[in-house]
């Protein structure tokens, strides 16, 4: 009988006796030796069972939670340190190293990732969006840590469609730095040579909600061969009050808030300029037309000068009507990231289970249910040190909903512990 469905106290109790019991038997770790990334909270493996009851917002499922220890090691493993351990990092890290069914093995997906500073979260990140398949971009931040990029350097080596972006080089503005980068990668992942239809770009705070698969069909579903960039047209009077906390938290509002007070200049080519978010689901066509158009490369530099551009470029071009895969009217269409923002509060959401940060939830456990629900494909916005229990959540039940899908023998590998440390047995 499942222990969930015990009376609070009883519960209570016995995941008490059970953690104590746990911190007592515990094997110590090899001396010089960093836990495995990505890690678990010190109370043990949590069974699906577990995370489910989280999901639904069931029981005292929370106050289980409650018990439980952030993670320990914070170091970089061994085998993240140097080369040549590429075996222990697919497999041991539960890397899927096939595709799931023939649909996804021809339909493959670029990213842009930024990763977060956290080794661990990165880790997390990129196992639960990579396919065989699939190619990413990642962009490092030169002023990371040198152990850090070395590590990133060193997993992106273990795979064929993985690199870190071969550009570094300072954009003409710092305005123009994360606009640069995603240009950057664009134009390495033109010369690919993987035949990827669209490319995501994430950050190092973004969680998928939905599978590889999923992704796919809602690509192919609602918007097939177009691009997706949420975004309105800019008032005609662009003099208004600058945004104080993050511009993108009026994306699903009804007030429109521009991060620039004014532009210096008249747009190029007379553009009509937009506003929007600056996270995008684009074609392939769309990426060649963004690196050689000339109205693409003008309305670049001329973005230097604005106030956060990449929430102007890519809805400004996208609603070109002559652009590739074009959305001229899409407005804030397109579910690519769920976010719960303050001001959004008892209209699209019932608060933050976690707490604000510039008005925009850092999810607690308590937001799992609403996240599950989402519509969205990837969710916003995640710290592995608030709270690291909602991410392992996630990413459990987004790898057994992906393994369930699959229609190939899945490898062992592919799974995740089903067994307690509370328990000799395994959960079925």
């Amino acid at each position: 009988m499942s222990q969930l469905r015990a009376s609070k106290p009883g519960l209570l109790a016995c995941t008490v006796i059970c953690v104590l019991g746990f911190l007592y038997l515990r094997n110590p770790e090899e001396p010089g030796e960093e836990p495995e990334y990505p890690e678990v909270a010190e109370c043990g493996f949590y069974p699906d069972e577990l995370c489910a009851a989280l999901s639904e917002g069931k029981g005292a499922a929370p106050q289980i939670a409650a018990l439980c220890k952030p993670p320990r090691g914070t170091g970089i493993p061994a085998y993240l340190r140097a080369p040549g351990n590429c075996s222990r990092v697919t497999q041991g890290l539960r890397f899927l190293t096939r595709p799931l069914s023939a649909e996804e093995a021809n339909f493959s997906l670029a990213y842009i990732v930024t990763p977060p500073q956290e080794l661990a979260m990165f880790v997390r990140l990129l196992r639960a969006i990579y396919a065989p398949q699939n190619v990413y971009c990642i962009q490092v931040d030169r002023k990371a840590p040198r152990k850090f990029r070395s590590a990133v350097k060193t997993l992106a080596g273990c795979f064929e469609n993985v690199f870190v972006s071969s550009k570094t080089r300072k954009a003409a503005s710092a305005a123009l730095t994360r606009l640069q980068a995603d240009i950057n990668c664009m134009e390495d992942l033109v010369h690919s040579r993987f035949p990827w239809k669209y490319v995501i770009n994430l950050c190092g705070e973004d969680f998928p909600i939905k599978t590889n698969k999923e992704i796919i069909h809602y690509i192919r579903s609602k918007w097939n061969n177009k691009n997706i960039t949420p975004g309105v047209i800019q008032p005609s009077n662009t003099k208004f009050k600058a945004s104080q906390s993050d511009p993108e938290s009026s994306l699903t509002g009804s007030v429109y808030v521009s991060p620039n007070e004014g532009f210096k200049h008249e747009p190029p080519h007379n553009l009509t300029v937009y506003f929007g978010s600056a996270y995008y689901v684009l074609t392939r066509k769309f990426v060649d037309f963004v690196l050689t158009d000339i109205r693409a490369k003008d309305m670049l530099r001329w973005s230097g000068d604005l106030r956060c551009p990449e929430r102007h470029y890519w809805v400004t071009l996208n609603r070109l009507r002559d652009a590739p895969g074009a959305t001229p009217d899409a407005g804030w269409a397109g579910d690519i990231r769920a976010v719960k923002w303050r001001t959004e509060e008892g209209k699209a959401h019932d608060g933050c289970k976690g707490h604000y940060v510039q008005d925009t939830c850092v999810y607690g456990l308590g937001d799992l249910p609403w996240i599950i629900r989402s519509a969205s494909l990837f969710a916003n916005r995640f710290e592995r040190s608030a709270d690291p229990l909602v991410v392992t959540c996630l990413e459990r039940q987004h790898r057994r909903k992906a393994l369930q899908q699959a229609e190939v023998a899945t490898e062992a590998h592919w799974h995740f512990p089903q067994q307690s440390h509370f328990s000799t047995r395994p959960h079925h």
